[in-house]
């Protein structure tokens, strides 16, 4: 018990003389993530969309040659990417352009070398992610839209891309999740996020347990905040869950029921044309082939 009133002690302090920092480190963590997410979002759209380009044997070679030029190059993006470590790839990203042209091509803001590392990792995980999506949703609706005219870029854009958006939702919220905890490797870069004001505040007080302590929630607060809204917007997407089925269409019209306004059908007292022929009936009888 002793100890834990000691740990409260030391993160009270910690907090007192570092809280702005803290919550620094907290903004640039969550502002990093979120648009590191929608980039490579983006990015994982380009490539998925590219790996799912419908060809043949019957299209012409140069058609052929060039897909299968692009999905060798995707799919060596995506298996670098995924398979190094992101403070590697930080590393490569920030340090190889001056390495290569003697320090006369570098990042001068740590905030776009920051954004490009995360986003094209995160890109290279969601490219699977779209893909499987993709190949998820049913190829009759792909025949059904190509039966009615569509092109592939209008089939990928109104029936497709809608239907796998959903079926991926989670996978983008994970990514997101996983990218508010892996921004801690940008400190190699000088980046200053959560994890570089724990180091920092370690590096001046030696109380590395309660600051990690800290730290530790800090995560965990963005995290569970991330994964509520997450939900709420999956519960927006997939709608209602109580429907009221329709058992009359007001519109639809069966044929001789339907009454206007004014004139009535044609086969009721109302309509101008019954009058007109009553009369006749009454003048002259009817004709053999009425009886």
């Amino acid at each position: 018990m002793q100890k834990l009133i000691e740990l409260g002690s030391d993160m009270a302090a910690l907090w007192g003389e570092y809280w702005k920092s803290y919550l620094n480190g907290i903004a640039n963590t969550l502002i990093l993530a979120l648009v590191a997410t929608v980039i490579g979002c983006l990015i994982g759209f380009v490539c998925g969309i590219l790996q799912t380009i419908p060809h043949s044997k019957s299209d012409p070679p140069v058609k052929r040659f060039f897909l299968a030029l692009i999905r060798v190059i995707v799919r060596v993006y995506v298996e670098v990417f995924r398979g190094t470590p992101m403070i590697l790839q930080a590393v490569f990203v920030y340090y190889a352009l001056p390495y290569f042209t003697n320090n006369q091509v570098r990042f001068s803001n740590v905030w776009l070398a920051a954004i490009v590392v995360v986003s094209i990792n995160t890109g290279a995980y969601m490219a699977e992610s779209v893909r499987g999506g993709i190949l998820s949703i049913d190829p009759g609706q792909t025949e059904g839209a190509k039966a009615i005219g569509m092109n592939h870029f209008q089939t990928m854009r109104y029936v497709i891309l809608p239907q796998a958006l959903r079926n991926i939702m989670p996978q983008i919220g994970n990514n997101f999740i996983i990218n508010i905890k892996d921004t801690s490797v940008m400190f190699i870069i000088a980046f200053t996020e959560f994890f570089a004001v724990h180091r920092g505040a370690v590096g001046a007080t030696y109380k590395y347990f309660p600051s990690a302590t800290i730290e530790m929630i800090g995560y965990l607060c963005m995290t569970l905040t991330a994964s509520f809204i997450l939900r709420w917007v999956e519960k927006k997407m997939d709608g209602s869950d109580n429907y009221e089925l329709v058992k009359e269409d007001q519109l639809v019209l069966t044929s001789g029921t339907y009454n206007h306004p004014q004139k009535g059908s044609p086969f009721d007292e109302k309509s101008k044309e019954y009058r007109e022929r009553l009369e006749q009936e009454l003048k002259h009888g009817r004709n053999r082939g009425e009886r």
